[in-house]
């Protein structure tokens, strides 16, 4: 009796909760869509320079202090709040597109709520969507400081196209300023907590900030917009404008960094570690698992990642073997590298914009056969620049996406820090991932895409971005390039990179290798300069597992495109694969997958 009148009331209470997440559904008045723009306007707040690149303006004069306590609290607070209203609506209720994104939506919210948990990370940062180490904001590449003096320049995402535009820009370095001061003070707590970066990012870090300090006011970076006004400003007002420029750079700006070159120099620099991975620091062997997530959206372990990319180094170096033979050279695949990195003719420039000029006849070339294999294609317009010379020495090839409007192209950037020996033979493979139909088709189309919120058409999952960027290099045959011996081999070597990418960022940050080591590693494995190792393995050390991402990503892409092939047979359809992979925006793999599998399924239902 006493059991029955136990489940008796079991059945009422379960009967009442479901009356109550019934009635709570039905007196939920707002549609999904209005949760996904106030989470979108929640994303540009905290990251006001995104806001710009994707051509929304009301955040053009202000910077988020993302290392801040007060910031870091907000975003605990907000993410908590987006899946507290996520959790309020389910499939029954929206679209399977908006479903779609609800999902994508709850993963970014539960991933970077778990990140703000750890005491290393803060998961928000004004440079693609990385993670900042709170107490090591400032690093040599991918860093506030860089990306601040790429926009400073006026020929990057910050628009100066008019008086408001100039002073909004000043008031953003206001705001810098106090990142500064912000950095400044972390990195002292760090420094007494043993936090530090490793001694041969801060030695990168000084030349860069001095570039800022021993340098005539007319050739300083931030005055250039002061020497190129646009059309229809009056003497009066370039005079007041340059006069308040040339008061903020001399009296502001260049003292803090001054400021800040002595902080690196006197205290920073001394106390740097002379270890290399995250492995060293308190809490590192759980951070970079995060950060394994993060990047990756997979539950792979650093152990499984780094055996991945010893099969894959294996599997590569076969293929080069062949090209190696077919080209005629004798001698191993080390003698071949440097080979390579000597061969006259692959070094054929001597001017700068014969580089430029030779991806502009690649892209005429991929013209011819893009239809072939894709019926998706962008409406925006992009074309090829030079890396900006302050930074050149560091950077690596990228692609900066165009305004949402299409009032600014998106820009490939070249770094040709030496055109004398810049090396053609990663040409054509660097021009199908950063380009067309890598990352300009795949960015273009996800915020062209009406279908898809706003949050998801700026670049967010990386792993996708990038998986994307580095399949599209391995579909250049089929688009008229790598003809020769040469490219091919080019692409294997970038290939190579990526899957080297997964062995010594894991030997890195979790099996204790150096950086010494990394660098022999690679230059045993692929063809790239020292001098590019070099900068590549320190980019590792300062933006642990974000290079992860490149090679998890394509493997999966190849692996759904096989599954298809497979089951679909003959009524495989190219252009249809494609169109199902860039028609949603970035997804994190495992929605992908699901996405894929159930695309397969329709198509032989079809029958």
């Amino acid at each position: 009796m006493i059991r029955t009148l136990w489940l008796l009331l079991f059945v009422v209470v379960i009967s009442s909760c479901k009356e109550t997440a019934k009635n709570d559904q039905l007196n939920n008045t707002r549609t999904i869509a209005e949760v996904f723009t106030e989470f979108y306007d929640f994303k540009k707040s905290i990251n006001p320079i995104e806001a710009t690149k994707a051509g929304y303006m009301v955040y053009n004069d202000t910077i988020a202090n993302y290392i801040s306590d007060d910031y870091i609290l907000h975003l605990k607070d907000r993410y908590t709040y987006f899946l507290e209203e996520l959790g309020k609506y389910d499939s029954t209720q929206v679209s399977a597109t908006d479903y779609m994104s609800m999902r994508v939506m709850e993963w970014d919210c539960n991933v970077k709520l778990k990140g703000l948990m750890n005491p290393l990370v803060t998961v928000a940062s004004p440079i693609y969507d990385l993670p900042s180490f709170e107490l090591m904001p400032l690093f040599q590449i991918q860093s506030l400081h860089l990306y601040i003096a790429q926009l400073g320049g006026g020929t990057s995402v910050q628009p100066f196209n008019s008086i408001e535009d100039y002073n909004n820009w000043l008031n953003r370095l206001e705001d810098y300023l106090t990142f500064f001061d912000t950095a400044i003070e972390k990195m002292k707590i760090g420094a007494d907590s043993g936090i530090v970066l490793p001694k041969e990012l801060t030695l990168k870090m000084l030349p860069q900030v001095r570039s800022f300090i021993d340098v005539p006011l007319e050739e300083n970076l931030f005055y250039k917009p002061i020497l190129n006004f646009p059309e229809g400003l009056s003497d009066v007002d370039m005079d007041i404008l340059k006069s308040n420029y040339e008061d903020f750079i001399e009296e502001r700006l260049i003292p803090k960094y001054v400021e800040l070159d002595r902080f690196l120099t006197d205290e920073y620099l001394p106390v740097s570690r002379d270890t290399d991975g995250l492995l060293d620091l308190p809490n590192g062997k759980e951070t970079y698992q995060y950060l394994i997530k993060l990047h990756t959206t997979t539950n792979m372990t650093a152990d499984e990642i780094h055996e991945l990319g010893l099969s894959e180094v294996a599997r590569i170096s076969k293929e080069m073997e062949v090209v190696k033979n077919e080209i005629g050279f004798e001698g191993d695949l080390k003698s071949f590298f440097k080979f390579l990195r000597n061969k006259k003719e692959l070094t054929p420039f001597s001017k700068p914009e014969e580089v430029i000029k030779n991806f502009n006849n690649i892209n005429d070339r991929i013209a011819l056969k893009i239809d072939s294999l894709f019926a998706l294609t962008p409406k925006a317009g992009f074309h090829v620049r030079r890396t900006e010379a302050f930074r050149e020495a560091s950077a690596s090839a990228e692609y900066v996406p165009g305004s949402k409007d299409g009032s600014r192209s998106g820009i490939f950037y070249v770094p040709i820090p030496n055109v004398k020996s810049y090396n053609t033979i990663h040409d054509e493979a660097l021009f199908l991932h950063e380009a067309i139909p890598g990352h300009h088709f795949q960015l273009s189309l996800q915020q062209e895409n009406k279908n898809l919120p706003e949050f998801l058409h700026p670049e967010s999952m990386g792993v996708f971005v990038e998986g994307w960027a580095l399949y599209a290099e391995s579909l250049g045959k089929e688009l008229g390039v790598y003809t020769d011996p040469y490219q091919y081999f080019g692409m294997l070597s970038m290939e190579m990179h990526r899957a080297i990418r997964l062995v010594v960022d894991t030997g890195l940050h979790a099996k204790g290798w150096s950086r010494e080591k990394a660098i022999q590693y690679s230059l045993d494995n692929e063809a790239e300069s020292e001098e590019g190792i070099i900068a590549e393995i320190e980019r590792y050390m300062a933006t642990p597992g974000q290079a992860l991402s490149y090679k998890i990503g394509q493997l999966k892409i190849r692996e759904l495109r096989t599954r298809a092939e497979t089951s679909l047979g003959e009524r495989f359809d190219i252009r249809k694969f494609h169109s199902q992979i860039l028609n949603s925006g970035s997804l994190p793999l495992i929605l992908l997958e699901e996405k894929i599998a159930h695309w397969i399924a329709e198509q032989n239902n079809k029958l």
